[in-house]
């Protein structure tokens, strides 16, 4: 499979400027944005927006560059106290093989006041602002001089449907990614499992 993808989150080591959100939490105006207690108070916060992506998930996928129809899941969950959310894909064939995992981690600055995504799959690491809306997210991965990819996710009534779009120039866009989840239930993962103090 020649489309590397976490769910749609496709990996390169490319990086981009945050960009900022509108009505994006900050840390408290009555506090140093520099104080830890503030900054995670506004991250926690932050987070809460994307509370709809937690679970588990499964559906199907497709690439225009190849592999067929596939199997894909997602599970996501928060952790360091909510302050960052973990996102994992696995994609896998007919013969039930797993053709592709991914690891995708969203953080908030709110200095900054920008929600990224560092994702890891197939060797690669890349650093993506993420626009984050009411009912889902998107974001864009530079591929060359005048060429991109624009990934726009919905989620609603248990739903995930993303895709994946490739803009250049002026043609008009070209989707090559598509998948439809069905939340299948809740997880405790990241966060259970912690060693113990003893």
């Amino acid at each position: 499979m020649h489309t590397v993808f976490l769910g749609a989150l496709l990996i390169s080591p490319a990086v981009q400027p945050n960009s900022v959100p509108a009505a994006a939490p900050v840390a408290s105006s009555s506090s140093n944005p520099w104080d830890p207690a503030s900054r995670i108070e506004a991250q926690r916060k932050a987070m809460e927006a994307l509370a709809f992506l937690d679970g588990a998930w499964r559906g199907g996928a497709e690439a225009q560059a190849g592999g067929g129809r596939l199997i894909q899941t997602e599970r996501v969950g928060p952790i360091l106290g909510g302050t960052v959310k973990l996102v994992e894909g696995r994609a896998y064939d007919a013969a039930d093989r797993t053709v592709f995992n991914a690891l995708g981690v969203i953080s908030y600055d709110p200095v900054k006041r920008a929600y990224s995504m560092r994702a890891h799959a197939m060797g690669y690491t890349g650093d993506y602002p993420l626009e984050v809306r009411p009912d889902g997210f998107r974001w864009v991965q530079p591929m060359g001089p005048g060429a991109s990819i624009r990934y726009t996710a919905t989620i609603r009534n248990g739903e995930w449907h993303e895709i994946g779009e490739r803009l250049e120039g002026s043609a008009p866009a070209s989707k090559m990614f598509e998948m439809r989840l069905r939340r299948i239930g809740d997880t405790a993962w990241p966060a259970s499992g912690a060693v113990p103090r003893q």
